[in-house]
């Protein structure tokens, strides 16, 4: 898909708003479209109520990829990480994020708001949605990831 096709589910927690908001901002402007299922504000919620809704749609095929965004980015990645279809990477650098894509088919982005810059953020996400999957030897290594499917 081009970025002009894709849309892309994305959600954060109060600590994340801030950079959601900046992702959102810096993104459509380069032509990528969102869909924003929350938080709206910095007013203290609860992580998985905001991550769910981005990981179900992945795994259900509607979206090919999301983003979720918590304070350290683990909640929100072990969260994304219950439903089968999804392969959430949390990532703090761009080399871990493309690799993620390259070897993992990652199609969940987990981003840690309170500890990666926000310009950084935006490379990072632009790099995964970008970067396709290697597959080969690493898909085998995938179909072996969940042995209920």
């Amino acid at each position: 898909m081009t970025q002009e096709q894709e849309v892309i589910p994305i959600g954060s927690a109060h600590a994340g708003y801030k950079l959601k908001t900046h992702l959102i901002t810096e993104l459509s402007a380069k032509g990528f479209r969102f869909r924003d299922y929350g938080t709206t504000s910095e007013a203290s919620v609860d992580y998985p109520d905001f991550v769910h809704p981005v990981a179900a749609s992945v795994n259900n095929g509607e979206f090919a990829r999301g983003i979720v965004i918590c304070g350290s980015g683990q909640g929100a990645n072990m969260t994304a990480n219950k439903y089968p279809q999804v392969r959430s990477a949390l990532c703090w650098d761009i080399e871990q994020t493309i690799l993620s894509r390259q070897h993992n088919n990652a199609n969940i982005l987990a981003l840690p708001g309170r500890f990666i810059d926000f310009d950084l953020a935006v490379r990072m996400t632009v790099a995964f949605l970008e970067t396709a999957f290697e597959g080969g030897r690493h898909l085998r290594r995938i179909n072996k990831i969940n042995p209920n499917l």
